[in-house]
């Protein structure tokens, strides 16, 4: 029986969210419908395998592997009559996504979820939680806008959804490189999801496996995105520039550690949390990332910067410039994130424009980040 819709049938969601489904007592009760965000070529893996996968728990010297159960069904993006068959059946309870940051300003992809909330609301099916899973400030409240956006239009619809369904932000987070179609999803030991939301039709057990739910999950969000996420685009940058392939080894190299710590002290200084806490959250990191048995690739991370960049590093970078300091750490992330764009020094405040107008008028910002370029 499938309880949950998945949108988005790629590593990460197997390593995390259906590990997590699995892993809880009353798995049993919680099937996964997951449905790819395109290609068909996925699902046909995973139906062929009777919707089990091979999970590779990669330590520093040895692997555990778990035969991962949750998924009970598995679709191609492109079967819309699963689609709005899944949204429309009473047992479905809630509907989670792992689709990248870039995809929440996608019309195409928020109209599928508003097309399986019609479907839905047709069949009179009952409430729902939705559940984004991507690394976006207040993810949940990210989607209810852009649904809204897209109802409009469509009163009855928009009531409809404002009375019946809810919308959960969470922070996530577990690295795992990505893989290809038939091979085990590796990923390491450590995992975190953060939850704070309602779920008005129930949901399983996750907190068994280690899910926390609270009131606020923004300090969580932007710790995890400050230190994790932006320093991952750190290093994605400035060592693709320096010749590395993998975290591990940029995170060996000196030059890219005294970056990495920089920015860390200027997004330290911001986070509501407990020094010690945050402390220790970035030691873990500096463990993690050494893990030379985790291959993930810098190629991989530095994708879709322009979504990433205003999330991971503008943030810390407006605080700092609002306490009246440059920050080296964060003028150093764009600077090596302009090289990576293949932009010379020239460049520089250009880039800054489109991220944000107000940057680039930043004239002793545009000097750090050109001179740094």
């Amino acid at each position: 029986m499938s309880r949950i819709v998945h949108l988005g049938l790629g590593a990460f969601f197997r390593a995390h969210q259906a590990w997590y489904t699995h892993a809880a007592p009353d798995a049993a009760d919680w099937g996964i419908a997951a449905f790819t965000g395109r290609s068909a070529a996925l699902a046909d893996a995973l139906r062929a395998q009777g919707c089990r996968y091979t999970l590779v728990i990669r330590g520093p010297e040895t692997d555990e592997t778990v035969e991962v159960t949750s998924i009970s069904e598995a679709y191609a993006g492109t079967d819309a009559e699963s689609w709005r068959r899944v949204w429309a059946d009473p047992d479905t309870a809630i509907a989670t996504m792992t689709v990248t940051e870039a995809a929440y300003a996608d019309p195409a992809v928020i109209a599928r979820l508003v097309d399986g909330l019609a479907a839905r609301r047709a069949a009179g099916a009952g409430p729902l939680a939705i559940v984004p899973c991507d690394n976006l400030p207040d993810n949940g409240d990210v989607v209810r806008r852009a649904i809204q956006a897209q109802t409009a239009e469509d009163p009855g619809l928009d009531r409809w959804i404002a009375g019946h369904v809810s919308f959960v932000s969470t922070m996530v987070d577990r690295i795992t490189p990505a893989s290809a179609p038939g091979e085990p999803v590796v990923t390491e030991p450590f995992h975190e999801w953060v939850l704070a939301g309602d779920f008005p039709a129930g949901r399983p057990a996750w907190q068994a496996a280690g899910a926390r739910f609270v009131a606020d999950v923004r300090p969580h969000e932007q710790r995890k995105l400050w230190l994790l996420n932006g320093g991952h685009s750190l290093l994605a940058y400035a060592g693709g520039a320096r010749g590395h392939e993998t975290v591990a080894d940029a995170v060996s190299d000196p030059a890219c550690r005294a970056e990495l710590e920089r920015w860390w002290d200027e997004a330290a200084r911001h986070l509501p949390l407990p020094a010690a806490e945050v402390a220790e959250y970035r030691a873990a990191l500096l463990e993690r990332w050494s893990n030379r048995r985790i291959r993930h690739r810098l190629e991989q991370i530095a994708m879709d910067g322009w979504q990433k960049i205003p999330v991971r590093i503008l943030p810390v970078l407006r605080l700092e410039r609002g306490a009246g300091r440059l920050p080296p750490g964060a003028v150093h992330a764009l600077a090596a994130w302009v090289r990576h764009l293949r932009g010379g020094a020239s460049s520089a405040r250009a880039v800054l424009a489109r991220l944000d107008p107000a940057l680039a008028e930043d004239r002793d910002l545009v000097t750090a980040v050109t001179a740094a370029v």
